[in-house]
């Protein structure tokens, strides 16, 4: 019997001809990330007493969650990491201002490719499977026992298959696929499995949409998800890297858990919203009413590439952000944030009257650059609508695609973009 992509690579990482699911192995990671919190990871690391880190070009460290620093506390974590960086002569540090979100940089500067192990502290990390990577979030204290021996142990994860086909409707997008499917199987539904989106309809996405995919996946539980490795990817890896790529896919005669059935022209007939408070509490738009806003959140690493910001100013250009609501854009990196002016799309944001944040996670951590008042309603194009997520205990946030996140801040309200765009509706005053 063959093997499904998660098994080939940690077969390959623990020097196995072959593993299946629930096997324990060590294995040897290729990439290890980590963002401010690497501070923790130090910490860690110098209590067990080694000097030097294990291979120091394949440790990343990127600061996103915290920048620029908006607390004295946050900027004296920073110097610590950038002192421990120096010391131990980490070549791969992106500073404030020199990247931006860490699942946004490791793709735009080549560190992520075909067949490896990626692992990142961060639990998203498992947005590197749209790279075609064994990629998944652990610990600080895990990670300084990766920066110690350079391997960790896993269980191999049985792997969930999703086939997606059809063609998808105007304003649908794979923020609301993958909505979809969360809302489907659950927070619990794909619990340390791995899941293998393919078909014509993913095939036919772009890579910053694939990612998107591969992030959300861990909404429903995912050790690791990934999309194919095609010559879509294959074109958009090769300016990036000078070292070879390998294709790598599943055998045919793989074994799944299960397999899933999605056409997105039959299922998705409009776009899908996470409800407060959890990802798969999961509506589709027409069921949810007259939903007022006070703050739209266009960004994250889940949706703050150059796609997003292009759709966003496509919904915006012309009309001006209702006096009720405020939006607030957030380019996933410094790469992004240039070719967004370039191209004219932040101007276009900003004469609607939006606010443009520095590359990184800004409100979706609840940290800063944005968060919510008791009482207040957000929508937004991140990850979490956890109680509290982004700010007060009392607030409320739904998530939804960057179009519907741009329509509803011109509305006042939820809406479909088709409504702003084609048929613009009056903008929801107080009271």
């Amino acid at each position: 019997m063959g093997m499904t992509l998660a098994e080939k690579i940690l077969a390959r990482a623990s020097g196995r001809d072959r593993v299946t699911p629930d096997e324990v192995v060590v294995a040897r990671v290729d990439l290890a990330m980590s963002h401010e919190n690497a501070d923790l990871v130090r910490k860690s690391f110098l209590e067990i007493g080694l000097n030097q880190v294990w291979d120091p070009t394949r440790i990343a460290i990127i600061f996103d969650h915290r920048v620029p620093a908006e607390s004295e506390k946050t900027a004296t974590t920073h110097k610590a990491v950038r002192e421990f960086v120096a010391a131990q002569g980490i070549p791969n540090f992106y500073d404030v201002g020199r990247g931006g979100i860490c699942h946004q940089v490791l793709p735009e500067n080549g560190h992520v490719r075909p067949g490896m192990l990626v692992v990142g502290t961060d639990s998203h990390t498992t947005t590197h499977g749209a790279f075609g990577a064994f990629s998944t979030g652990i610990g600080a204290t895990e990670m300084a026992g990766v920066w110690t021996e350079g391997a960790l142990w896993f269980k191999v994860p049985s792997t969930i298959r999703i086939e997606v086909k059809g063609s998808f409707h105007q304003w649908i997008t794979a923020k609301d696929l993958i909505l979809y499917i969360i809302g489907m199987l659950g927070a619990a539904g794909a619990d340390y499995r791995a899941v293998e989106f393919d078909g014509p309809a993913i095939r036919a996405m772009s890579i910053a949409s694939r990612m998107v995919l591969t992030n959300l996946a861990m909404e429903m539980g995912a050790k690791v998800a990934f999309t194919p490795v095609d010559e879509v990817l294959l074109d958009y890896l090769r300016p990036l890297t000078p070292q070879k790529i390998h294709r790598i896919a599943p055998d045919p005669d793989a074994h799944y858990e299960r397999t899933i059935h999605i056409d997105v022209a039959r299922d998705l007939p409009e776009p899908q919203i996470a409800c407060p408070h959890s990802v798969d509490n999961v509506r589709p738009l027409s069921a949810l009413g007259e939903v007022p806003i006070d703050q739209a959140v266009l960004g994250s690493c889940t949706n703050g590439r150059l796609e997003d910001l292009e759709v966003a100013a496509r919904v915006v250009a012309g009309r001006v952000v209702c006096d009720r609501a405020r939006l607030l854009v957030i380019p996933a990196s410094q790469r992004v944030y240039l070719e967004a002016l370039r191209l004219g799309y932040l101007e276009t944001l900003v004469a609607a009257g939006a606010i443009i944040n520095p590359p990184g996670c800004g409100p979706c951590v609840g940290l800063h650059q944005g968060i919510l008042a008791a009482r207040e309603t957000c929508v937004s194009s991140t990850n979490r609508n956890f109680l509290g997520r982004m700010g007060s205990k009392d607030s409320r946030v739904y998530l939804a695609s960057p179009a519907v996140v741009a329509a509803s801040a011109i509305a006042g309200r939820l809406a479909h973009p088709a409504s702003i765009v084609h048929e613009e509706e009056p903008c929801l005053t107080e009271g």
